[in-house]
């Protein structure tokens, strides 16, 4: 009876209390959970008196890019201030997903058929569209110096996207070219191959940016990737290393490692959501391409993918031929390639990003590289950072701008060891003395002589204008280096004969055999040093380097060793 009469009491005393003000304490407790649940940090900008957040700078101390280029940057030694109503980085992101508004001007599309035959679509943003005067044409000069930049979209992500957008017209503004490097199957173009994009595909991005280098071979080029396509870019730069023709770059909120980030995407419900919506647009992605895809992998398996790590497990392992999972995502991880990049490089992350988690940022090994700055932030969201009280612009935009700009007026701006250049530098001092080594666009290398040309012209002649198979191409290359060898060794036949005319038959062949091996040594020697020099810088050109090496020295070893071959063998092997 007590314990009824206690319970009682309690209950008439919860019935005094109004109603509203169990509304206002429901109201509490469910602002805490939401604030807890959105990691929303208006109460902490609002201790800190609305100044943001400081921007923290990792990099070498005797790194030049910092003292020379990042230093300089207002942007990167200032705070960052998000929108006040955007205070989470979930609504940051979702804001930038759905209801941001880019900068509206129209793309000039370019289609570019890469090697393996896939098809890439080239969005261009030209400088000469904001000029005053209205006198564009939409092209560009082959000698026109104007930077370049090539814009690496994320994961499902295009040139419409909002943050591309952003970022293509804050440089295109400024007077740069701007061209935004669409992933295979995205920007309504079709799968015309059999190979699709990953995180780890660098292939597609190497193409472009050797294309526009041969295209516009005086015009800087620099690269901005954002989330997957940060990623693809630093693993590109880690790979290429002092070869590639790129002279800066800015990585904005990339994954870094793939196999925390998965882990991370699906450790709590808020991650488990952002999983799900990342393998909802994939499955999205593959039903644009299903007749190819239905052919390459398992359809009702990438169906009912309900993870990013099931797509990748049911699509992209199997197109892309990794063993598993985790060696897909170990292998493809730009963290891997931080160490080698040699170029300028800016790395933004957030550490509040809901999707990039600050478990994958490589703090050590960004300062370890004189060429790596990294800046990291509290708050931003997932390539968003959004400021101002009407969210028009994003942070990291004007960071990049600022940091390319100045980097464009420095000394540290990467100047490629050009294979091409540095081959043909190095060789000039053999020029005279012999043939040279000429590497041509497509990797065939044919022998030139300082004298007469002519062959290396027939050669260029027949690839470029040579409308058939590569075999028809190494026939026609093959006659013309057997026919030039063959009259090169007559021609010093027919000189030698002259000068021995008054020795004996004897004497006079062995001085002739003696002063063609001598020639032929002088001829075959800078070739060699050539060639070492060509397989080093081209490791892929090494089969068409060892084609051309048996082509052109089987006439040569014929009259070096052939008189002698004939001599040490038996007479009964002769005459049979």
């Amino acid at each position: 009876m007590a314990a009824e009469s206690a319970g009682e009491l309690l209950l008439r005393a919860a019935a005094m209390v109004p109603p509203a003000h169990y509304a206002v304490a429901a109201l509490v407790l469910a602002s805490a959970f939401l604030y807890r649940f959105l990691e929303l940090h208006v109460l902490g900008d609002l201790l800190r008196g609305f100044r943001g957040g400081r921007v923290a700078l990792t990099f070498h101390p005797d790194s030049q890019v910092y003292h020379q280029v990042a230093s300089k940057c207002r942007s990167l030694h200032g705070r960052y201030l998000a929108t006040p109503w955007l205070a989470s980085p979930h609504l940051q992101t979702l804001f930038l997903g759905f209801w941001a508004r880019a900068p509206s001007f129209t793309y000039r599309r370019q289609l570019y058929t890469v090697r393996d035959g896939g098809t890439i679509a080239l969005d261009w943003l030209l400088a000469s569209d904001y000029a005053v005067d209205g006198s564009c044409d939409g092209t560009i000069s082959k000698d026109d110096s104007t930077p370049i930049v090539i814009v690496v979209p994320g994961l499902t992500s295009d040139s419409s996207a909002a943050y591309v957008k952003h970022m293509v017209f804050s440089m295109a503004s400024k007077g740069w070219n701007v061209v935004v490097g669409n992933h295979r199957g995205l920007g309504g173009i079709s799968i015309t191959s059999d190979c699709f994009y990953n995180g780890g595909w660098t292939e597609d991005l190497r193409e472009v940016v050797n294309y526009l280098h041969q295209k516009y071979p005086e015009a800087p080029l620099f690269t901005v990737g954002g989330s997957l396509g940060a990623n693809i870019l630093v693993k590109y730069l880690g790979e290429e290393g002092e070869n590639t023709p790129v002279a800066g770059a800015a990585s904005i909120c990339s994954p870094w490692d793939l196999l925390v980030t998965s882990r991370f995407i699906s450790r709590t419900l808020v991650q488990r959501c952002y999983d799900k919506a990342l393998a909802f647009g994939l499955k999205g992605y593959a039903k644009l391409h299903q007749p190819v895809l239905a052919r390459l992998a398992n359809w009702e398996a990438i169906t009912t993918s309900r993870s990013t790590r099931e797509f990748d497990h049911h699509a992209t392992c199997v197109v892309a031929k990794y063993e598993t999972v985790d060696t897909f995502y170990r292998r493809c991880s730009s963290v891997n390639f931080i160490s080698t990049v040699s170029v300028p490089l800016l790395c933004i992350s957030a550490l509040d990003d809901p999707l990039c988690t600050r478990e994958a940022i490589p703090w050590d090994e960004c300062r370890a590289n004189k060429n790596v700055v990294l800046a990291t932030t509290p708050n931003g969201g997932h390539v968003a950072f959004f400021q101002g009280l009407t969210a028009g612009r994003l942070w990291w935009v004007e960071s990049v701008t600022e940091f390319l700009s100045a980097l464009h007026d420095s000394p540290c701006m990467h100047q490629r060891k050009a294979q091409e250049h540095g081959l043909q530098s190095s060789l000039e001092s053999s020029i005279d003395k012999g043939p040279y080594v000429n590497l041509m666009g497509n990797g065939m290398v044919a022998a030139v002589t300082n004298e007469d040309d002519s062959l290396a012209n027939q050669i260029v002649s027949e690839m470029e204008h040579s409308d058939g198979t590569i075999d028809v191409q190494q026939n026609r290359i093959t006659k013309l280096l057997q026919d030039e060898c063959h009259g090169a060794v007559k021609n010093t036949s027919s000189s030698e004969d002259n000068v021995a005319h008054d020795q004996s038959r004897v004497e006079s062949q062995e001085q002739q055999e003696e002063l063609s091996t001598d020639k032929i040594q002088d001829v075959i020697a800078p070739v060699k040093k050539s060639m070492k020099q060509l397989i080093r810088s081209q490791g892929r050109s090494l089969w068409w380097l060892a084609y051309i090496a048996v082509v052109t020295s089987w006439p040569l070893l014929r009259i070096m060793y052939g008189k002698k071959l004939r001599n040490s063998l038996p007479v009964k092997w002769l005459r049979s």
